[in-house]
């Protein structure tokens, strides 16, 4: 099984960059997009193959999460719970026969931390909620975390100690996790693999310096690490400023 998750910034700009050409090679059985920044109706892609969920921010033009699947889920749900308001369209689960597919956009605590009370509250919530989908069925996470786990997660760890995605808080809510029964799957293969990022700022030449940051995730319950057999990253495509990352599982 062939999985994608990209943070498109965007997926109306991301089409006019070759998205539907990736896409199209890739050929993955689920291919998850975050950031889409846009509402129902504001753009038709012919998938064929594919089934189509969109999970759309009520503010226009933000955030918001699709998930692309070859195979129909037995269900679909939006939110932690059936009682949770999610208004900027930050996740989607789908449930297949064997495992939940779990697609997130983690919110940013923001350049000045302004938002970082509401990411740690988010992060609990997170992680409450797919331990509990993997008391039922093994999970699979994946999307923009929005956190450097660790120094070899980016580039310059000394000079970003504290700021934004690599404050102490962050990183120790992504360990939480891990220690609930999940794997990060590219470390599983690549433990001590640096210079492996899948965000770049748009500021000048950074990209083609490598001067970037791994922030995009798949994370998957510990009875499914035996079956990883890639987990890339695919920094060749652009279209965005973060590219796509890739697991395939036996």
């Amino acid at each position: 099984m062939k999985l994608v998750s990209w943070n498109v910034n965007g997926i109306r700009a991301c089409v006019k960059k070759g998205f539907l050409d990736y896409f199209h090679s890739i050929d993955a059985d689920i291919f998850c997009l975050q950031e889409t920044k846009l509402q129902e109706g504001q753009i038709s892609l012919d998938l064929k193959g594919y089934h189509q969920y969109w999970n759309y921010a009520l503010r226009k033009g933000y955030s918001g999460t699709a998930v692309f699947t070859k195979k129909k889920p037995l269900t679909v749900s939006y939110g932690f719970n059936q009682d949770h308001m999610e208004p900027e369209g930050r996740i989607i689960t789908c449930e297949y026969d064997s495992f939940y597919l779990v697609n997130v956009y983690t919110p940013n605590s923001k350049r000045d931390l302004s938002r970082i009370k509401e990411r740690l509250g988010w992060e609990d919530a997170l992680r409450d909620y797919l331990a509990d989908l993997n008391l039922h069925k093994p999970v699979i996470l994946c999307g923009d975390l929005n956190v450097a786990h660790t120094e070899i997660d980016l580039k310059n760890d000394k000079s970003n100690r504290g700021n934004s995605g690599f404050t102490d808080e962050e990183r120790g809510k992504m360990g939480l996790l891990l220690k609930e029964g999940f794997v990060d799957s590219f470390r599983y293969l690549y433990p001590e693999k640096d210079d492996a990022f899948s965000w770049w700022s748009y500021m000048s030449k950074v990209r083609e310096r490598n001067i970037g940051w791994r922030i995009d995730y798949f994370i998957v319950s510990e009875q499914l690490s035996p079956s990883i057999e890639k987990a890339e990253i695919h920094s060749d495509i652009h279209g965005s400023d973060h590219c796509p990352v890739y697991l395939e599982l036996e």
